[in-house]
């Protein structure tokens, strides 16, 4: 499948009409009471919260190409306020009522999300919408009762979860050979470029200083060093998400997941009366190497998935551009599910990183011996989590003692990925392990392959 255009960033600042010009770098050696490495939905959230609740702080923004460069400029518009970690390993360090709360926590994100956007007049494309799970084989549909049903355990309101038949899924989308499904109420589509850059414009309102084009060579206590010059202050906290392993010292903290996308051209109305779609739902599937899509604001199709998973080392991409064989494995996603948009144009083709940390499990924190904080390793919920990022890192570093500060993801402690080429050979393990599970499950296997157990295995998923 050819596409008419690849890389030069994502979709999404193709949709705004321009990839954004940058502001000025740092202009030399300055002092801050906080700086804030990564100018993503991390860190322009916890600028956010901490100036609102601290118009005094002298805050500055390091960014190494422009805010919203990252996964915050890429990624697949879900503003979720999902839960995909493991509840079981925070509660190894926790307890249930504490990670229910963190559960409920992550779902207020979305409201949240919709509140200051509203406030600072954001406009983000922002639609409230349920986020709907399909299956269409056997084995699919038993992962989708059973996460249905855990789902319904751990949630606070288990209303909002719904278990459909295979007629209640088609009738919602038509999907080819759909046997059944779940959807969570509550959540919203979002334009991720437009949401990231409104964000930025309000910080900078509140008068935080954004310098772009800085490259960060350095973070030590007090001290954050750059080409530019350096920065003295207090408190830092590193916002990099899936730029982390760029960091001398954090090489293994998080490993740098490949994610790409493609989008269509805008479909005809008579096409969307084929398809259905009618309430914009969130679209995900229940297999191992699991896609993501959503219906645009113009009546596009983007369709996400992992592509080619991991580049040795952590390296990143040059500016979005993806593979073409990533480009054609989503196209052929997008057409066996839905078989309609075969003769669709794709318009173009993205990809990005994301943090994952050693257990799959994201954290947020602050050492208070050096007053360094971080958050991320959000394997892909980044949308609505890094909201709660910046509230929680806000209280840590006014020293306060909330409901935030005290959920099982703070300060939470993960060992580092193993060094290469261990690294690269786990992780491409794991998704040829999927990928093989997925294609005996749409075979005819009627459980779970044991393959994606053993791919699990391998690297802690």
């Amino acid at each position: 499948m050819q596409v008419k255009r690849n890389g030069d960033i994502s979709f999404w600042y193709a949709d705004l009409g321009h990839i954004p010009a940058p502001r000025p770098p740092l202009p030399g050696d300055i002092e801050a009471d906080v700086a804030i490495v990564g100018a993503g939905y991390t860190g322009l959230w916890t600028a956010y919260y901490l100036k609102k609740a601290r118009p005094s702080l002298r805050i500055v923004l390091l960014e190494r190409e422009f805010a919203g460069f990252g996964a915050s400029g890429r990624n697949g518009g879900w503003l979720s306020g999902g839960f995909g970690w493991s509840r079981e390993k925070y509660l190894k360090t926790s307890t249930r009522q504490g990670v229910t709360a963190m559960q409920k926590a992550m779902a207020g994100c979305v409201d949240e999300v919709i509140r200051v956007a509203t406030e600072e007049g954001i406009d983000a494309d922002i639609r409230r919408v349920d986020n709907l799970t399909v299956a269409t084989n056997p084995a699919q549909l038993e992962r989708v009762r059973e996460e249905c049903e855990t789902i319904r355990a751990w949630d606070a309101d288990p209303e909002r979860i719904e278990l459909l038949d295979a007629e209640a899924t088609r009738a919602r989308i038509n999907i080819r050979n759909v046997m059944g499904g779940f959807v969570i109420h509550g959540q919203a589509r979002v334009q991720p470029a437009k949401l990231v850059r409104g964000l930025a414009a309000a910080v900078e309102r509140l008068g935080v200083s954004i310098y772009e084009k800085t490259t960060v060579t350095s973070i030590a206590k007090g001290l954050v060093t750059t080409d530019r010059g350096t920065v003295r202050a207090e408190t830092i906290i590193r916002a990099t998400e899936g730029f982390t392993a760029g960091i001398p010292g954090e090489e293994r903290t998080w490993l740098a997941l490949n994610s790409a996308q493609i989008v269509t051209e805008p479909l005809s109305e008579e096409l969307w009366r084929r398809i259905g779609w009618e309430g914009h739902e969130l679209l995900g599937n229940a297999a191992h190497a699991y896609c993501y899509a959503q219906r645009t604001r113009e009546g596009r199709i983007t369709m996400g998935g992992r592509g080619v998973p991991y580049r040795y080392g952590s390296r990143t991409d040059v500016n979005g551009q993806t593979q073409q064989a990533t480009i054609d494995q989503l196209h052929t996603i997008l057409t066996t599910l839905l078989p309609q948009t075969a003769g669709c144009r794709i318009d173009h083709a993205w990809c990005g990183v994301l943090g994952v940390p050693r257990d799959w499990c994201t954290t947020v924190g602050l050492d208070p011996a050096t007053r360094i904080g971080w958050a991320g390793g959000y394997v892909g919920l980044g949308v609505s989590s890094s909201n709660l990022s910046g509230r929680t890192l806000t209280d840590l570093v006014l020293g306060q003692n909330t409901e935030l500060t005290r959920l099982p993801w703070v300060n939470r402690k993960v060992r580092p990925w193993e060094p290469e080429p261990f690294r690269w050979l786990g992780v491409h393990s794991m998704y040829q392990l999927y990928r093989i599970a997925d294609q005996r499950e749409a075979a005819g296997l009627a459980r779970a392959s044991k393959l994606a157990a053993l791919a699990d295995a391998i690297t802690g998923h």
